[in-house]
């Protein structure tokens, strides 16, 4: 006995009007035309949503781990680092090299200060150890050169002097900056143990005199 099943299948069409709808039934189904009336009608709103880069640039978040900045004092314009070293102990990627020495008030100075780019991961721990905000990662992402020699240079990290002068920059509020409640964290040292009770004393005679 046959173990075979015949499955009845219908005729395929002959004529070229039956082929044209098998064809569109198969294939079209109308879908096409309708993916090409919602594209045309996208097009007549005229709404462009392409950026027109490097003209044109996406608003950055301030907490965007991007390429380093050395950053100066508001007011006096000074660099802000110190030379203590942590951001070179803290990296992971070993890519931060720094040199310090005295100068001739007596006081430590930053000679040169190198970060390697083509090294470096950017997880933001020197930022974020840097006691006195002087490293940050900026807003700039292009990190494009012919030569390697300029992934490390502390002229191009360092905030111009005339930019402080003139009050276009501002206290950085990115990876590693101090929080609005900072204050309210920070345990008290004895100075200012000190200074509290001899302000409430001196506010307990004024009141008594």
């Amino acid at each position: 006995m046959s173990q075979y099943v015949k499955i009845s299948q219908p005729n395929p069409p002959i004529t070229s009007d039956k082929k044209f709808i098998r064809f569109w039934n198969r294939a079209l189904k109308g879908e096409l035309f309708v993916g090409l009336w919602l594209v045309f009608k996208e097009m007549c709103k005229w709404n462009i949503h392409t950026v027109q880069y490097p003209l044109e640039k996406l608003p950055l978040s301030p907490r965007y781990r991007a390429v380093h900045e050395l950053k100066r004092l508001l007011e006096s314009g000074n660099e802000r680092c110190i030379g203590c070293g942590l951001c070179e102990k803290i990296c992971v990627a070993n890519c931060i090299r720094m040199e310090t020495g005295y100068g001739e008030d007596k006081r430590k100075k930053v000679l040169e200060y190198t970060i390697n780019f083509g090294r470096c991961i950017y997880c933001g721990l020197c930022a974020e150890v840097c006691p006195e905000l002087a490293i940050v990662h900026g807003s700039r992402y292009e990190n494009a050169s012919e030569q390697r020699a300029s992934f490390s240079l502390k002229n191009d990290m360092l905030t111009p002097l005339d930019k402080v002068l003139r009050g276009n920059d501002c206290e950085f509020e990115g990876v590693g900056s101090v929080s609005i409640d900072a204050d309210k964290k920070i345990k008290a040292t004895p100075l200012s143990y000190i200074s509290i009770s001899q302000t409430n004393q001196e506010t307990k005679e004024e009141a008594n005199v």
